[in-house]
């Protein structure tokens, strides 16, 4: 059987949770349906998109039930030709949180003062 070959760039296209490939040992792997059951959560997974991923599978020292579970997610080989000599990195931010944080803000200030301003009510209204 012949795999298929990836450019570097194509993989490194495929840097998210619901679409993430890896290269690991010049395979690609899609890891997507794999992301949630990842013992140490997506997060680990995404930091090595958009490079080659080896060195940081290997400093973890997956376990051989680990590495033969990759072959469920082999979809062909990188061109390595294609990866460039100097990385570049992709920075996986999350959503901006702004909006929220000042709202909870507002409620943390807010939401003492009505409680004061009930029980003040209550107990000048009992007169």
């Amino acid at each position: 059987m012949v795999s298929k070959v990836y450019a570097f760039e194509e993989v490194r296209k495929h840097n998210q949770t619901k679409d993430c490939w890896l290269i690991i040992h010049g395979k690609v792997f899609n890891v997507t349906p794999f992301m949630e059951e990842h013992p140490g959560g997506p997060e680990v997974l995404l930091a090595a998109t958009g490079k080659d991923g080896t060195s940081d599978f290997e400093d973890i020292g997956h376990s051989d039930e680990a590495k033969d579970l990759m072959d469920k997610y082999y979809i062909g080989e990188i061109d390595a030709e294609t990866i460039p000599l100097k990385p570049s990195y992709i920075y996986h931010q999350e959503p901006d949180k702004t909006s929220s944080d000042t709202l909870i803000k507002i409620l943390q200030f807010l939401v003492p003062l009505l409680i004061l301003g009930i029980a003040l009510a209550f107990q000048y209204g009992k007169k």
